[in-house]
């Protein structure tokens, strides 16, 4: 296995919130109140919509708001992975992972270990570019059992959302999480911060129609059947633990660009190149041309001032303008 590369589970597909929009000049996030199943393939319109988005949104009466879904793993940290997370604009890439107590940062001299006092007290975080960052893989159907589609956000509410729900289930159930029939479901709110305006964020129940018991039922009978069939979950979840912890950063550099688009878009203030035209290679072909400029500049330039200065970290309300800023 290549060192330094994370195996993660693969990818059929992703689910959004949203989608990126050109407005002027700039790539920027736009909200929606509703999920978007997609491909992994992008035209100059966007993300090419997965036919099983047609097929849930025909059957909901055309706001897709519910997607039936089954878990990957046993254990939820497999599940969901959550940590604070910074990328570097320019570049797309990813400088800095930290989990509130330790994180690994990117320098001039390789990966190193730092403790991590979560954005609110870290100097690397000042402007909002450091924040909390989920990434949920789920199957939807059943054409591939190892195959799953991507949920990524970095709204508090879904993160927090999701954590509880993976925790109760996996508890109630017996650590049987693989097993259950479960549905992810759009939910919104409004607060204070956000002056009445709905905040979208995203659940993780029972399927409608089912009770607590049916669903335990059915999770019993599906651990019985794979049994049967000699499937071992538990080796499932520790190849797929070994496999995260074999590279520092969980995602690609190539899937970063979109990521931080949608994500960490810029301030307002803050120029930004208009790519609504550009192919993932001309992309990063201008990533690579962005680094070197920025090296260059970096090998004049002052000494960095010191990274101990306290910050604070963005409100909710700021964050919900991404589409899966979803709160």
């Amino acid at each position: 296995m290549l060192k330094g590369l994370a195996i993660t589970p693969p990818i059929l597909g992703r689910i959004a919130i949203g989608k990126v929009v050109e407005r002027e000049g700039k790539r920027l996030p736009q909200k929606d109140d509703q999920f978007t199943i997609t491909t992994q393939i992008q035209s100059k319109q966007g993300w090419l919509v997965h036919p099983l988005d047609e097929e849930f949104r025909q059957a909901q009466g055309g706001k897709l708001r519910r997607i039936p879904v089954r878990l990957l793993f046993n254990d939820p940290a497999l599940n969901l992975r959550a940590e604070y997370a910074l990328f570097d604009r320019d570049t797309a890439r990813p400088i800095c992972v930290g989990d509130g107590e330790q994180c690994r940062r990117r320098s001039r001299d390789g990966m190193a270990t730092h403790t991590c006092p979560s954005p609110d007290s870290c100097a690397l975080a000042e402007g909002g570019r450091c924040k909390p960052y989920g990434r949920l893989n789920v199957i939807i159907g059943d054409d591939d059992p190892l195959g799953s589609f991507i949920f990524r956000t970095t709204g508090f509410n879904s993160i927090r959302t999701l954590a509880a729900r993976l925790e109760y289930f996996r508890a109630i159930s017996g650590d049987r999480l693989a097993y259950l029939p479960l549905e992810l479901r759009l939910r919104g709110k409004s607060t204070r911060q956000s002056r009445g305006a709905p905040i979208y964020y995203v659940d993780l129940t029972l399927r409608d129609g089912m009770s607590l018991p049916e669903t335990l039922a059915e999770a019993l009978a599906i651990e019985e059947a794979w049994n049967n069939a000699g499937l071992d979950q538990a080796e499932l979840d520790q190849a797929a633990r070994q496999g995260f912890a074999n590279g520092a950063f969980e995602d690609q550099e190539e899937d970063s660009i979109d990521i931080v688009e949608e994500f960490y878009p810029p301030e307002p203030n803050e120029p930004a190149p208009a790519v609504a035209d550009q192919t993932l290679s001309e992309k990063l072909a201008n990533q690579s041309s962005r680094q070197q400029r920025r090296k260059l500049a970096q090998a004049t330039e002052l000494p960095q001032q010191p990274t101990n200065s306290a910050t604070t970290v963005p409100s909710p309300s700021q964050a919900s303008t991404a589409a899966n800023h979803s709160h």
